[in-house]
């Protein structure tokens, strides 16, 4: 028997299965080895976000314990995962210089926003005539090396299973079972197939596509992350990704020409010159978004046997590590989830039963 069989090898079954490991629980991850939403994302870390220039929700706690965790994950396996980097933000209008302005006078934002608009010349390779400010403490996350990482430490360690997760053999009483596996309890950290999940699919998930081009370019850009709506990460000298897309209305992993263009177009607007570039990747896939932008966890309103741990959209390289400790807290300690991620907060008007 294990403790927790774990649907699903994306960041937040993995980051959650290690953190259940290393307090001594038996898991075992089942996984059908398809890409996979964190596969594809660009793993992006901004505290702070949006034309209002505001900090995510807890970042001052989620932030520290991110760069912790990918810190021991780092050390564990001999080699990098998280890229600490500046961002330079691109600011649109007035309204948006009013709103970062403000910023640097709070002693909030101050760790976070260098102080002071800087003018791009007009020599410079940016379209960029309001003026840039920079962000601190921003980065990506290496998601891809990390999962192969990790999935190779779960093959070692006997507790990965490559399968398809076929539901219709759970089998919940007398014992939870699963083929002829025994468990506890049965977590589902799925993305955004959730939605398909009959014990979890009347959360209100809002799942979005997204586009990411990988690209080989001539331009001489500074080792810094570019934002303009859309975000520019320098990979090093000659690539960059670009991204992301937002489709609601074709839920797939499909790549489309029409996406790339927008993308093409959207760089074009923010260089002074053209962009000459060519893809040499195109990734698509879907966020587990959530209608309140906060997390799902917790255990199934009517059986208890049966949890979830999802809907970290965008931010999941930001948010997941320190809500895989508070989970484990929850499962192994009977530790109380904070009520902004508990899934009890939409059973009255959601969940019929």
């Amino acid at each position: 028997m294990v403790d927790f069989l774990i649907v699903g090898q994306g960041l937040a079954g993995s980051l959650l299965a290690w953190e259940l490991m290393q307090r001594g629980a038996k898991v075992l991850l089942v996984d059908n080895g398809m890409p996979n939403a964190s596969q594809v994302a660009a793993g992006l870390i901004n505290p702070i976000t949006g034309m209002r220039f505001v900090k995510t929700t807890d970042v001052d706690v989620l932030l520290p314990a991110a760069k912790a965790h990918y810190s021991h994950l780092e050390q564990t396996f001999g080699q990098t995962f998280y890229v600490e980097k500046p961002m330079v933000r691109i600011l649109k209008d007035k309204l948006e210089i009013e709103n970062v302005t403000k910023r640097f006078d709070d002693i909030a934002y101050s760790s976070y926003i260098k102080e002071g608009l800087v003018q791009i010349e007009s020599s410079g390779s940016l379209n960029a005539p309001l003026g840039v400010v920079e962000q601190e403490q921003t980065g990506y996350l290496l998601t891809q090396p990390l999962l192969e990482c990790l999935k190779a430490f779960f093959i070692d360690k006997g507790v990965y299973l490559k399968a398809d997760f076929d539901i219709d053999q759970l089998q919940l009483e007398p014992t939870l079972r699963w083929k002829d596996i025994e468990a506890k309890k049965i977590i589902f950290c799925e993305g955004y197939q959730a939605i398909q999940n009959p014990w979890f699919s009347w959360l209100p998930f809002q799942p979005v596509k997204g586009e990411i081009i990988t690209v080989e370019h001539s331009h001489q850009l500074a080792d810094k992350m570019l934002n303009f709506g859309n975000w520019l990460i320098p990979l090093n000298d000659h690539q960059a990704r670009i991204g992301a897309t937002f489709d609601r209305e074709n839920l797939n992993a499909i790549p489309t020409v029409s996406a790339r263009d927008e993308l093409f177009s959207a760089i074009n607007q923010l260089m002074t010159v053209p962009f000459e570039s060519r893809v040499i990747r195109h990734e698509a896939n879907v966020r587990p978004t959530t209608l309140d932008r906060n997390p799902y966890l917790g255990l199934h309103p009517e059986n208890n046997k049966i949890a979830i741990f999802n809907g970290f959209g965008s931010k999941g390289s930001l948010q997941i590590p320190w809500y895989s400790q508070h989970f484990a807290d929850f499962l192994l300690e009977s530790a109380p989830l904070k009520p902004s991620c508990d899934i009890k907060r939409h059973i009255k008007k959601f969940f019929v039963g």
